[in-house]
Formats: structure tokens, C-alpha cells, sequence
């Protein structure tokens, strides 16, 4: 079972965190599962980037972006080259590095 690590985010992780998840699983529902609660406004439809991510390891293992993914991603606060949404990423069978950026492009959350 591959390890999703993720590295510290001051209000999400502040310690940072590693979970074993199911090989297929996406990023965001083994994140919720866990009880880090990544945003996710679009429920996960891949309509918004508030679940941004960046992969700092073990990005070869993902399947490839796809082209409305990248459309997403274009709109995503801090884009960097390994920028994925993780609604729309689903664990391969390495362990992953992760950071969750300090920003979203929503500027009020609810709850």
C-alpha cells in the first residue's frame, strides 16, 4: 500500500502527516478520509482549483493530467510545474511527497 505523505501546512497539517492509501484512491478523498480537510468547492467535479496541489515526489507514478485539468489548473493560485488537482489525481503504486499550497483562489470558506 503506498504512503501519501504530506508535508506541513499551517492551518490544514500543521505537522505534517503520513497515511497509507489504497492503491486508485484520489488525493482528495484519501486526504478527507483522514481527516485533513482539503478544500474541494466544486465537490470534486473538477470545476475549480480550491484542491490544489503540488506533488514534490513521486509524480511519475500518477497518470497524466488531462486537458480540463490543465484548463483548471491555469486559474490555480501558486501553479507550479508539478501542480495537480487532487479531486482528479488518484494514487499510483508509489509513495507520494505532497504540499498543499497556502492559498486557494476562494476568498471566503464556509464553516
Amino acid at each position: 500500500m503506498p504512503q501519501l505523505i504530506v508535508l506541513p501546512h499551517e492551518e490544514i497539517c500543521p505537522e505534517g502527516i503520513a497515511i497509507d492509501v489504497p492503491f486508485g484512491i484520489s488525493i482528495c478523498d484519501a486526504l478527507l478520509q483522514h481527516g485533513l480537510a482539503i478544500e474541494h468547492a466544486c465537490e470534486k467535479s473538477c470545476a475549480c482549483t480550491t484542491c490544489h496541489i503540488i506533488v514534490r515526489e513521486g509524480g511519475d507514478s500518477l497518470t497524466p493530467s488531462d486537458e480540463l485539468e490543465d484548463d483548471m489548473l491555469d486559474k490555480a493560485w501558486g501553479l507550479e510545474p508539478d501542480s495537480r488537482l487532487s479531486c482528479q489525481t488518484t494514487v499510483g503504486r508509489d509513495d507520494l511527497v505532497i504540499e498543499i499550497p497556502k492559498y486557494t483562489i476562494n476568498m471566503v470558506r464556509e464553516g
